[in-house]
């Protein structure tokens, strides 16, 4: 837990559990935090819709969320299992690396405790190019000067593996550059970049910020490179970001991606998950509409599709309940 945090989960309750009863609500206030990405992605306002709807509860349930802006996906999960964060938004392909010990989480090993929460919305890899820089395709990249994501982040974990998939290495780039997603859209219409990759929800705010800045197109990422790594990996899938969504691309574009996720930890209390989950799927419609990227959601699919660590007994009892685990 992080120091600051005012109570811990044992703690309040070893600390004031000797109180008055009228010290209950005290006694029962707790908080949580969820890490999501950068400010102009789609995981800060998401997470920051699932703690206004939590909040909106705390009166009864004594919990208190806050979301925190981080480094990505591979920030969050390690962030948990740290015990510095409870809730993370992930990459379903963070969260099953993670869980295996498996990619940029080898070193450090297996989270074991990982455990899932649910699935959000699809994150194709959306690479988006100056429109005088002559990308057509994501092998053009080579030689130019490409924003690769910064460390901890999903998407720098995927364009490392495509990267080397494709048998590159950084140095195949004129410059490789390690800019967060807040900076990436200004350096692209500032001409410091030549391209940038992100793996994001659509619409996406960083999208339209450097599609309507300056004149920039969104590529292409596809191919027999990009058809093994599906075929090899189950968190992978095709996708599509349709024409027109943006100003400067009017046809589809084909590319891959992963699905977002949310993720905590087996040391998270039961109540404390359940409650979360509560908070999103008990007034769904209201949840969906928070964000264009999460219209298409169905409880069915955020419980079974995507989730690769374990489920969290919290969640799991509450979705039995309601019919939707298969």
């Amino acid at each position: 837990m992080k120091p600051n945090r005012i109570l811990g989960f044992g703690l309040a309750a070893a600390m004031l559990g000797s109180l008055a009863s009228g010290a209950a609500s005290a006694q029962e206030q707790r908080f949580v935090s969820v890490g999501t990405g950068g400010v102009t992605g789609v995981y800060y306002p998401v997470g920051g819709a699932i703690c206004r709807l939590m909040n909106q509860n705390r009166r009864e349930t004594g919990i208190r969320c806050s979301v925190e802006s981080t480094g990505g996906s591979v920030f969050n999960v390690n962030a948990i299992k740290g015990g510095d964060l409870e809730f993370g938004v992930a990459q379903s392909d963070v969260q099953y690396n993670a869980f295996k010990g498996e990619g940029p989480f080898k070193e450090g090993g297996a989270h074991e405790k990982l455990r899932s929460v649910f699935s959000l919305h699809a994150e194709p890899l959306t690479v988006v190019a100056r429109k005088d820089a002559g990308i057509a395709s994501f092998d053009d990249l080579k030689g130019k000067r490409v924003n690769i994501g910064n460390p901890g982040s999903g998407q720098r974990a995927l364009m490392d593996l495509l990267i080397a998939s494709k048998g590159w290495t950084n140095a195949d780039f004129a410059v490789a550059s390690e800019l967060a997603p807040a900076e990436q859209s200004a350096q692209l219409c500032d001409n410091n970049i030549d391209a940038f990759a992100y793996t994001v929800g659509h619409p996406a705010g960083a999208i339209q910020e450097a599609t309507t800045t300056c004149d920039s197109v969104i590529v292409p990422v596809e191919g027999e490179v990009v058809d093994k790594l599906i075929a090899d990996h189950p968190y992978y899938f095709k996708a599509t970001i349709p024409g027109g969504m943006y100003r400067g691309t009017d046809s589809d574009v084909n590319t891959f991606g992963v699905g977002a996720t949310v993720v905590t930890s087996a040391d998270v209390p039961d109540d404390v998950v359940r409650a979360f989950v509560d908070a999103v799927f008990k007034d769904f419609d209201a949840f969906k509409a928070l964000h264009p990227a999460l219209a298409n959601l169905t409880p069915e699919s955020m419980v079974n599709q995507g989730n690769s660590a374990p489920m969290h007994p919290g969640a799991e009892a509450y979705y039995k309940e309601k019919g939707w685990l298969k």
